[in-house]
């Protein structure tokens, strides 16, 4: 058993605080953006443009993960105060939505700064995203939040700025998965990119990352109350058709003309 009592912030100046979750977000964009500007800039892309795809994708993760918690898990409140949505620092971050926001700000960046086939670029940028969130739940540990169940197992931790029980480090073991299939995912990048279809890469990270997500989250603690009358989480129910579509994009063949 783990005790487990880390402070949040690395370190504080002045009034500003450095927390780990914040540094895991600029960490997992820094890294994602190193593996994909090779790619981008071999594409005939400018250093600008890969500076400019990396602000849509901060902006599209952020917001699309905001969005997809006060829409998925706390509809009622956010839509009764539509004004706190834009209070991220409250905290309240849906992984499911970061991911979909990724996507919409490839298509928008493919759209209005610089036309690649949007399958090629999504294949590009899904193993760094799934690394980011790998990182990002390193954060939520740090943070001593997004709790797993109760458990006797030698591996529990007990969260002490929670509560005294000992619980599954749902955290850790998403993380871990994330890491895993990211690297996985980037190591058949550079070794396939140019002999696998395109769209197969993304079905892979979405297949195998989403199904590791809905493992995962029969160790969580439900994140709101109304998920306690749901056969499955609401992470589960979202996970379902990201595996879906994953599943067809891994196995689809194009025909040959």
């Amino acid at each position: 058993m783990i005790t487990w009592n880390v402070d949040p912030e690395l370190f504080r100046i002045g009034p500003v605080a450095i927390r780990y979750y914040s540094l895991s977000f600029l960490l997992g964009f820094f890294l994602a953006e190193r593996f994909c500007s090779k790619y981008l800039i071999e594409r005939g892309l400018t250093k600008d443009h890969v500076s400019k795809l990396l602000n849509y994708v901060i902006l599209g993760t952020v917001l699309g993960a905001r969005l997809g918690h006060c829409l998925f898990y706390e509809p009622g409140y956010y839509l009764s105060n539509p004004l706190e949505i834009l209070f991220v620092w409250k905290g309240g971050l849906a992984s499911h939505g970061g991911f979909i926001g990724v996507a919409l700000a490839v298509w928008l960046f493919n759209r209005k700064v610089h036309k690649l086939p949007i399958m090629w670029l999504l294949d590009l940028v899904a193993a760094p995203a799934l690394f980011t969130g790998g990182l990002i739940r390193l954060g939520n540990l740090m943070n001593s939040e997004i709790l797993g169940r109760p458990t006797s197992s030698a591996f529990a931790f007990v969260f002490e700025r929670v509560d005294n029980v000992p619980r599954h480090p749902a955290q850790l073991y998403e993380s871990i998965g994330y890491l895993t299939i990211s690297i996985l995912g980037m190591f058949l990048y550079k070794k396939f990119n140019k002999e696998w279809q395109a769209g197969r890469f993304i079905g892979f990270i979405l297949t195998f990352g989403f199904l590791h997500r809905f493992f995962v989250e029969f160790a969580k603690e439900n994140q709101v109350a109304f998920e306690m009358a749901m056969f499955w989480n609401m992470g589960q129910v979202l996970s379902i058709p990201l595996i879906l579509i994953g599943i067809v994009l891994l196995f689809y063949k194009k025909p040959v003309s």
